[in-house]
């Protein structure tokens, strides 16, 4: 199965018999409270406040809600509120992260220890859900806001990510474009020996769990028509779940164009730990924030018990 549109991945996340726990470090901000509020409502996600006890209270009344009606969990600044919500997880308190106003690394540097347990020892990176008009499933773009110039290696350990992510929501051998300007290796584009390289791993069972195609063009990846045109031989043109992207600058100014020009939806979450998080930019929408939470809340799906 796929997800068609994000109105599935929130019906999934609200079936759930018990609401996935998201542990919120540095819940003292209105632009998250009103995000977890709003999830709590619609049974996506129960939402575990990590910060000062006195600022959280006085938001949530803000908002008409009693602060006992919460779990609230004392941390002092923003280092401490990042620690606090790993170790949440961790003890299996939570199953997942979502960052407040918590600086980014004040998150991920626990995320990442080993001995907070949640540390795969892989790529940590960023996968931006889109629902774009006139696509009829959503589309990923992976990595557009973490790994600023990813080797080979790297890039191998963030289609891991987004295949192992895919694979837990129930998708079946997803396929991802490794998308550059020209659709064939030229040793002066470094990108396309990448996707080559790639590509090989993938068929030579170095890296499972979806197909690799590439190099191959955004039009070509994006219109079995063009493909058919241009003689490219590949049967998930105009079908792909997944374009890798060559660079983070590349990611970041295709998601944020289909955003902006084309009216897509976006969700994100950063992967390659035990966990996912849910971390969202400052300027994101409420709306973004919730749709973000919803992924998160299907992906830690089958968390239960330690099992991933």
């Amino acid at each position: 199965m796929r997800f068609s549109n994000f109105d599935e991945v929130l019906a999934r996340a609200a079936s759930h018999p018990r609401p996935r726990r998201a542990a919120v470090a540095g819940a003292a901000d209105p632009h998250v409270i009103e995000a977890v509020l709003d999830a709590k409502r619609r049974r996506i996600a129960e939402p575990v406040l990590v910060g000062n006890p006195g600022e959280i209270a006085a938001l949530l009344a803000k908002y008409n809600e009693k602060a006992d009606a919460f779990t609230i969990v004392p941390a002092a600044g923003q280092a401490g509120c990042g620690q606090t919500a790993v170790e949440l997880v961790r003890d299996g308190r939570a199953d997942f992260l979502m960052k407040g106003f918590v600086e980014t690394r004040d998150l991920l540097r626990p995320l990442v220890k080993r001995e907070n347990g949640l540390n795969l020892g892989r790529t940590i990176s960023h996968m931006a859900f889109l629902q774009v008009p006139g696509i009829d499933h959503l589309l990923v773009i992976t990595d557009g806001g973490m790994v600023i110039h990813p080797s080979l290696e790297e890039k191998r350990d963030i289609l891991h990510n987004a295949f192992e992510l895919l694979g837990r929501i129930g998708y079946e051998n997803p396929a991802a474009a490794a998308v550059c300007a020209v659709e064939h290796p030229d040793s002066k584009m470094p990108e396309t020996l990448d996707a080559s390289r790639l590509a090989a791993m993938n068929r030579e069972g170095q890296l499972t769990g979806g197909e690799v195609w590439g190099p191959i063009s955004y039009d070509l990846a994006m219109s079995a028509e063009i493909a058919r045109i241009k003689h490219y031989d590949c049967p998930r043109c105009g079908d792909f779940d997944i374009l890798l992207s060559h660079d983070m600058a590349c990611g970041n100014i295709l998601a944020k164009s289909l955003i902006l020009n084309a009216g897509a939806l976006m969700a994100g979450l950063v992967v390659g730990a035990k966990v996912p998080v849910v971390l969202n930019s400052r300027g994101s929408s409420a709306a973004e924030k919730v749709l973000s939470l919803a992924l998160a809340a299907v992906s830690a799906e089958n968390r239960e018990g330690g099992a991933l």
